[in-house]
């Protein structure tokens, strides 16, 4: 580990870091709190409700104005830190929207498991650019991992904060109802035709290599599409007997996750025609090629 919790780092021009001290198998060493500009700066993803981090982030503005807090979604250890963030300043809250809100724009409810207390003091949608006298952010909406994940790239030096979408140690865990696997392929295709030059993740290290990353992020699923269908020709039929032929690298106290994304993957076959289940899409569902 090259950091400690709690210090602030300068990682780019304009750009710096202090990360929460929550590691765990789902964030690497912890949330990455960016501070974008100077003297009136942004903060992006306050992180968990940990007031220690939050002291560190006041630290690191220590004598300038944080005057906007942007948010890439409602995940537990990125959200909750704006309610006790907003305690020490006057800065309003920008994100796509609260926990679930691209799938009940669409009419579909999400199950609870996100900051469900969050709602953002403005509303941006894609494309918004958001700006202070020493930096702007244009807002890239990128759903899938979460139905409200918005990235956040800072136009002087196309630097592109990709939250959760894209991560610098692993590739995201989309959990449906509210994670969407057809969303986070479009959103991935999406990145394909930027021009950013540089990823920040919220967890792991910059990506400077942006097309060849994503690129082998969809080649990824593209790979645990085939598997679920290799799955299925060995008489493999139901997802929990699935993952430990999938993920026989992966621990098994991460089996539960790894079946939400293989979910993810089969709810989109299915959506496809290269899948059919037996009943509503399901991990306990009984999955065939078609006839």
């Amino acid at each position: 580990m090259e950091f400690e919790y709690g210090t602030v780092e300068q990682v780019g021009p304009s750009i710096r870091r202090v990360i929460a001290e929550n590691p765990s198998p789902f964030t690497l060493y912890g949330t990455g709190t960016y501070i974008l500009g100077e003297g009136q700066v942004a903060v992006i993803d306050p992180g968990p409700a940990d007031q220690n981090h939050i002291q560190a982030i006041l630290a690191a503005t220590k004598g300038e104005e944080i005057t906007h807090i942007l948010v890439t979604h409602t995940h537990m250890d990125h959200s909750p830190g704006c309610r006790l963030l907003k305690e020490h300043c006057d800065a309003k809250t920008y994100a796509y929207g609260p926990h679930g809100a691209g799938k009940l724009e669409q009419g579909v409810q999400v199950e609870e498991g996100g900051d469900m207390d969050f709602t953002p003091d403005v509303v941006v949608k894609d494309g918004d650019v958001i700006s202070a006298e020493t930096w702007s952010a244009e807002c890239v909406y990128t759903p899938g991992h979460t139905s409200n994940h918005m990235c956040f790239q800072l136009q002087s030096g196309k630097a592109l904060f990709t939250g959760d979408h894209v991560m610098g140690w692993s590739t995201s865990i989309i959990s449906p109802p509210d994670g969407d696997m057809k969303a986070y392929m479009e959103s991935l295709d999406k990145l394909l035709e930027r021009d950013d030059q540089v990823y920040w993740p919220t967890h792991g290290p910059a990506i400077t290599d942006t097309k060849e990353h994503v690129g082998a992020f969809i080649e990824h699923r593209r790979e645990r599409e085939q598997q679920v269908l290799r799955c299925i020709d060995q008489d493999v039929h139901i997802i929990g007997e699935m993952v430990p032929i999938m993920y026989k690298d992966t621990p098994e106290f991460m089996y539960p996750a790894a079946a939400r994304s293989v979910l993810a993957s089969v709810e989109y076959m299915v959506a496809r025609g290269e899948l059919v289940s037996e009943g509503p899409v399901t991990l306990e569902a009984v999955y065939r090629r078609p006839a």
